[in-house]
């Protein structure tokens, strides 16, 4: 492997270093390594390959502009990881009052007959609708804990609200969602 650009295997904090100071190559090597990811993000929160595509471009066009802000060049896949979080958020807010579970793809077992398939269509659909009547703060909290496992430290930073907020939000939106889903149990 003496062919191989050392880049490809150096540490984040050196390559993240590199691109802060201007170095287009070793930028290149943290989207080589972070777009698979952060594009496998984006699409939990919002499906839709266009889309994003278009929201991890974005997010590296704005590693690219903020780079030398990066405090600790080691964390950049978690600082990444936040813008792409932030675009995929911004774009749902932007275009719609609220994330589509219906639009997400599941898969009944190959074992399970149409009558199965079709009950849990059913069931996706009212989480859906259950969703859909959450107020903004509490889906939005609720989608980046279940669908983008977060952690309540990250979607507190994300939606700049305090950790004691997101918990607030998370416990109302769970209780609604239990409540609108009793049939489903």
């Amino acid at each position: 492997m003496s062919d191989c650009d050392p880049l490809e295997s150096a540490d984040d904090r050196i390559v993240a270093g590199r691109a802060a100071d201007g170095d287009t190559k070793a930028f290149a090597v943290l989207v080589r390594r972070y777009a698979p990811m952060m594009r496998a993000y984006a699409r939990r929160i919002l499906p839709g390959t266009a889309e994003v595509d278009d929201i991890v471009q974005d997010a590296f066009i704005a590693a690219w502009d903020q780079l030398t802000k990066l405090d600790d060049p080691g964390r950049v896949k978690s600082w990444l990881m936040r813008i792409t979080s932030r675009n995929a958020i911004d774009r749902v807010r932007a275009s719609r009052p609220h994330v589509d579970i219906a639009a997400i793809e599941t898969r009944a077992p190959d074992r399970s007959g149409p009558s199965r398939r079709a009950e849990a269509h059913a069931g996706i659909v009212a989480l859906a609708d259950a969703l859909g009547q959450l107020p903004t703060p509490q889906r939005e909290c609720w989608v980046l804990r279940e669908l983008g496992d977060h952690s309540y430290e990250e979607i507190a930073d994300q939606l700049d609200i305090s950790v004691s907020t997101v918990r607030g939000l998370l416990a109302r939106a769970r209780k609604d969602i239990i409540v609108r889903m009793e049939e489903w149990r």
